[in-house]
């Protein structure tokens, strides 16, 4: 039996890396990962093999998270955090108006880009995560304020991440402008956007419910280190 296209959302980056981002996998057999530079992600398909896998994996950076399942660890490392997350999905484009101008950003934008993601979120994006998808951005004044981007993508889905604004710009309609855009661009894409935001950021899962956003299942992600 097949699995179907919408159920693959359980594992998402062990999908990810079996489909579009299967260049950007480190493979260990029953459990991938992001290389490190792109990501500090992975997950598994089969538990017991995970304890060698992570242990491997760790050669190569310190902290990192599994998505999904509770995995079994090598007993070098340390389950520090297990950061629950809604795995929100929207079915049709968003429509709303854009007063701002929204760009693509390149390669030449990647030090901006990571400064602003790892002021508010740090840890999650590394100096490679931009070839992962599209990034868009608003600046004001030059300065790079708001972003949206692309992360997991698999052959029918495309994950919507990195919705970051500048703590000083906040409140001024960036964040849902810049969602609109990509999640439009997805649908453009032939793929369904789907988002993880963590449980307890009401706020935004409330943006995100405005916005068409459906909670399909909660998703928890792992977080170990040396």
């Amino acid at each position: 039996m097949t699995i179907s296209e919408e159920n693959k959302l359980d594992n998402p980056i062990w999908h990810s890396l079996s489909e579009n981002h299967q260049e950007f996998s480190l493979d260990y057999g029953n459990t991938k990962f992001y290389h490190p530079d792109y990501g500090p992600f992975g997950s598994f398909t089969d538990l017991e093999k995970t304890a060698m896998a992570t242990q491997e994996y760790s050669t190569l950076i310190d902290n990192f998270f599994i998505v999904g399942e509770k995995p079994e660890i090598a007993g070098t490392l340390k389950i520090v955090k297990e950061l629950v997350c809604l795995q929100m999905v929207i079915y049709k484009k968003i429509q709303l108006p854009i007063d701002v101008e929204i760009v693509k950003l390149t390669i030449d934008h990647n030090e901006i880009l990571c400064d602003l993601v790892n002021l508010v979120q740090p840890g999650y994006f590394k100096n490679k995560t931009i070839l992962l998808g599209n990034y868009y951005g608003i600046f004001k004044d030059h300065q790079l304020i708001a972003i949206t981007g692309e992360r997991m993508k698999m052959n029918a889905f495309t994950e919507v991440s990195a919705i970051i604004t500048h703590p000083e710009h906040t409140g001024k309609g960036y964040a849902k402008q810049l969602i609109a855009h990509v999640v439009n661009a997805i649908f453009d894409q032939g793929k369904i956007p789907f988002l993880h935001v963590a449980e307890h950021n009401l706020g935004a899962i409330a943006l995100y419910e405005k916005l068409g956003f459906t909670t399909r299942r909660k998703m928890s992600f792992w977080n170990i280190i040396k």
